[in-house]
């Protein structure tokens, strides 16, 4: 944590309005409020609770890889470790047993930085509400500087969304829809929930519904259906008590991400959208890669991967005291929960190793203050995108 005057506000705001200057003509987040809160005059870092685009100086670099060298250099023994890996899901069981659905909030920034995860017919509204929400939550003051994911997302603006899909070739979009027609018959031929929806979102990790309801509340009406799993009995039973909990649009199920043999409710390549948001990084490294080849067998040809989770150095990486590192950048927290750091460069390997092309890969660098207690902290968030690309066409 860096107290006001541990480093050089006007050099950060220097910063700032070179950065500001460079966005006016480029194709990054959108016009203000949402996303473009750009600091330019050091007097006014405390009249916000986040700024975006943060530019670290290379001392702030060095300070931050200095920490993160620190707080691993004593680890915890190997023969200790094991059981944040076999227990895991009884730490999260008494997570959400102590905090019910008390601890998060519903992230309302979601169709905001993943309009993917609606179907056409239900965006523009979804979007509104996104913006009246924000717009709303901007003006509150912080009141304190904890670890909570979703305090800092309801400032998240928007980032642009571009098709890599090439459909200019009426061959290869004839071959691309004959391919998806055939897939979706023999998809029909079986029976499961969500079998007639013709839009299927899948979201892992779900915790007790901060992403569900959000969604659930978007596409009543429309031909879409939710799947939303964790390993948690207790987080996946707390959905389902929900007001909101409608088994007509949305099937929840307790599951294993890393569970190599579990199956899924659903047939292989019958998903648009699957949803990960801060779950891959409660993962051990070691099961990252498999955990994603195998959730990458259900996404259709063109499905899309949409992800956000802690960025390498983040303040919530910095913070942890000695004796609670796992291995490089791999920590596990008082509760046994346990968190890793990506970078851009890990996560682009992650995905593209799991067979899905690179739509989006950003590092959300950002700047917390807790105006009460005069504090900043920087925060590092990955956020990213991958297709799965159709088959090729027959030559």
């Amino acid at each position: 944590m860096h107290k006001l005057r541990s480093f050089s506000v006007a050099k950060l705001a220097k910063g700032y309005s070179r950065l500001s200057s460079r966005l006016k003509g480029t194709g990054g987040r959108p016009s203000a409020p949402l996303g473009s809160r750009i600091l330019t005059n050091p007097d006014d870092i405390f009249k916000h609770n986040m700024w975006d685009h943060v530019q670290w100086t290379e001392e702030d670099k060095a300070n931050a890889q200095q920490k993160a060298k620190e707080n691993a250099f004593i680890q915890i023994p190997l023969e200790e470790q094991g059981k944040f890996d076999t227990e895991a899901s009884q730490y999260w069981d008494k997570f959400y047993e102590m905090h019910q659905d008390k601890f998060f909030k519903d992230r309302k920034w979601l169709f905001l930085e993943f309009p993917e995860l609606l179907p056409s017919g239900a965006k523009s509204q979804a979007m509104n509400r996104c913006l009246d929400d924000q717009q709303a939550s901007y003006p509150q003051p912080s009141g304190s500087s904890t670890d909570n994911e979703t305090r800092h997302q309801q400032h998240n603006g928007p980032t642009h969304y571009h098709r890599n899909t090439d459909t200019s070739n009426p061959q290869t979009e004839s071959h691309q829809g004959a391919a998806l027609e055939t897939i979706e018959d023999a998809i029909q031929t079986t029976t499961f929930p969500g079998q007639r929806a013709s839009f299927r979102i899948l979201e892992v990790g779900c915790g007790v519904g901060n992403s569900v309801f959000p969604i659930v509340n978007s596409i009543k009406e429309t031909d879409a259906f939710l799947y939303c799993c964790d390993f948690s009995t207790c987080a996946i039973q707390l959905v389902k008590d929900h007001p909101d909990y409608d088994d007509s649009v949305c099937h929840a199920f307790v599951h294993d991400i890393c569970e190599e043999m579990a199956s899924f409710p659903f047939p292989p390549q019958s998903l648009d959208v699957i949803l990960a948001v801060f779950v891959l990084s409660s993962i051990h490294p070691e099961r990252m890669q498999g955990t994603l080849n195998r959730l990458s067998t259900y996404l259709k040809h063109g499905g899309i991967f949409l992800f956000r989770d802690y960025g390498r150095y983040d303040f919530s990486q910095l913070r942890f005291k000695k004796g609670r590192c796992l291995s490089e950048n791999f920590y596990t927290r008082g509760d046994g929960t346990c968190v890793y750091f990506f970078t851009k460069d890990e996560v682009h390997n992650l995905f593209s190793n799991a067979g899905l092309e690179e739509v989006q890969n950003l590092e959300d660098r950002r700047l917390q203050v807790n105006r009460g207690k005069k504090v900043v902290m920087h925060r590092v968030w990955m956020q990213s995108k991958y297709r799965k690309s159709y088959p090729l066409s027959p030559s």
